[in-house]
């Protein structure tokens, strides 16, 4: 019996290093996205690779209740509310291009345009109307184009944000004044 149990330990741990070594880098990369870290030289995204190992941790333990379903849905999953839960540690500008977006408009965004992860279902995986997702990640996108700056708000002001989402304290521009690139 314990002979037994010691090889489908052996075939599970098999199993998950293989899923792994598939899936691993893709989700390091998704991790980095999210922490804002940048993924150069080795060794610099340490918060991203400390909340992939602990997502990593968790889709293991879990790994025997996966049941056929998908183990990469889940580990990201993982990712996405263990960013999320930590959201506050990562605020602080590192210079990338999604440093310019909060927390949330980063998870949002990672998750809807580099994962693919439909609006429905990242409305669910995420606790928030559909509504709120797609409020979100049109919010994240014309800051993106807006060089950084949040729409509506005044050069030089527009990295730090302004209102709830960004925790910041930047002032919103006058209506009506020009607003220049």
């Amino acid at each position: 019996m314990a002979e037994r149990a010691t090889h489908r330990d052996r075939l599970r741990a098999l199993e998950f290093e293989a899923f792994v070594a598939g899936a691993g880098g893709r989700l390091l990369h998704t991790a980095t996205l999210l922490t804002g870290e940048p993924p150069q030289p080795p060794g610099a995204c340490v918060r991203a690779e400390a909340l992939l190992r602990a997502a990593l941790a968790r889709t293991y333990a879990d790994w025997d209740r996966l049941h056929g379903g998908d183990p990469y849905d889940r580990a990201r999953r993982e990712l996405a509310l263990r960013f999320a839960r930590e959201a506050r540690r990562h605020q602080r500008p590192r210079g990338g291009l999604l440093d310019r977006l909060t927390p949330i408009e980063r998870l949002v965004l990672v998750l809807r345009i580099y994962e693919e992860v439909g609006e429905e279902q990242t409305a669910a995986l995420l606790g928030l109307p559909a509504d709120r997702v797609r409020a979100v990640c049109a919010r994240a996108v014309a800051t993106l184009r807006a060089g950084g700056r949040r729409p509506g708000t005044a050069p030089g002001r527009g990295a730090g944000g302004s209102g709830r989402w960004a925790g910041g304290s930047g002032q919103a521009s006058a209506p009506g004044s020009p607003v220049t690139p």
